[in-house]
């Protein structure tokens, strides 16, 4: 999901991070030297807390707003928004583009921070060459098109999402160019792809409609499964959870959610959190969003391989959320005029609980 602008950008002092047991830890301890904030509240717990970013976003000029993303106590990963997909990366076949990610990269880098990419094969976002592409050569095309834009970062990601969104909303698989291509088996095409552009990066099936039980979860439930059996290089499932006040599961559904997942051995992350709210938020739908937002990220904390939250950006004037759901927004952890939200605490008290 998440098809335009928002997200952001932060400094922390440089930090290696590592893969132990689930849980992220690191060279050295910066949560005593920093004030409490999103991301060293979850830090302490071994996790992330993280936010969109693309250089290509008007928020990137934006001084008032870059001075939210500058606080190392609330950000400690980056997915790269918009800049990644295909659209913006190989508009034209073989014509490579990389701008605004060759910015965002070195960036993070000179401040520790772990990147995520996004995404490498996606139904939304192609440019249309893609859907004019024959059967007998989609393989190719995915292979090229991973083993280039992958391939440039290989060993800079923490984790790629490969594939985004490979199921309608009934469960049933998505009809894009690359399934009715390949059918079923164009996610294999595509992890395995990732693995030789990228050894080291964790590799991502992301996809929303999951974190509660229905017939959506029960076909991504059933495709990892049958990937874990193939020994397909799948490494990580992403929750986008993208929730509408007083719809957001609990902390319980969600645990439940997300160990299907462990339970195969498999990474598990929020992925795009937003809680967005219809009309005007009053102050008790700001109140609820807090629980809300505290649920969500408990319900991370206490699954062992849930190595982090990454929000859908930190300010709600530059959310996605207006433009795509009309009559809706207040979603994110900070208002359109940079002061913290209630959702703000709840992110803490959801590290803390």
């Amino acid at each position: 999901m998440f098809p335009l602008t928002v997200a952001l950008v932060a400094l922390i002092p440089f930090v290696q991070f590592g893969q132990v047991q689930g849980r992220l830890t690191h060279g050295r301890s910066v949560v005593a030297s920093r004030a409490t904030g999103m991301h060293t509240a979850a830090d302490a717990q071994g996790r992330y807390f993280g936010t969109f970013c693309d250089p290509g976003s008007t928020y990137w000029n934006d001084a008032d707003f870059m001075a939210l993303v500058d606080n190392e106590a609330d950000v400690g990963s980056l997915t790269v928004s918009n800049s990644l997909k295909w659209d913006a990366t190989e508009a034209s076949q073989d014509s490579f583009t990389y701008t605004n990610p060759d910015k965002l990269v070195p960036y993070a880098q000179e401040h520790g921070y772990l990147i995520r990419g996004h995404t490498l094969v996606w139904h939304s976002q192609l440019p249309s060459w893609v859907s004019d592409v024959d059967d007998s050569s989609m393989a190719d095309v995915i292979e090229n098109h991973i083993s280039n834009v992958a391939g440039r970062y290989a060993g800079q990601f923490y984790a790629w999402d490969v594939v985004n969104e490979p199921f309608a909303d009934d469960g049933s698989w998505r009809s894009d160019p690359f399934h009715n291509a390949l059918g079923d088996s164009y996610v294999t095409v595509a992890l395995n792809a990732a693995r030789a552009a990228d050894p080291t990066a964790k590799l991502y099936i992301n996809e929303y409609n999951v974190e509660t039980p229905g017939a959506k979860s029960s076909a991504l439930v059933a495709l990892a499964k049958s990937l874990v059996s193939a020994g397909a290089p799948l490494q990580g499932i992403g929750f986008q959870s993208h929730f509408v006040l007083g719809d957001t599961p609990s902390t319980e559904t969600l645990v439940s959610q997300l160990e299907q997942y462990t339970s195969l051995g498999l990474e598990v992350a929020i992925t795009e959190l937003d809680i967005r709210i219809e009309d005007t938020a009053s102050s008790a739908d700001l109140a609820q969003q807090q629980t809300e937002y505290q649920n969500v990220v408990a319900a991370c904390k206490a699954v062992d391989l849930c190595v982090g939250v990454t929000a859908a950006g930190m300010s709600d004037k530059y959310s996605w959320v207006p433009d795509t759901f009309p009559g809706y927004g207040s979603a994110l952890m900070f208002d359109e005029s940079f002061e913290k939200k209630p959702a703000y605490t709840g992110v803490i008290d959801g590290w803390d609980a």
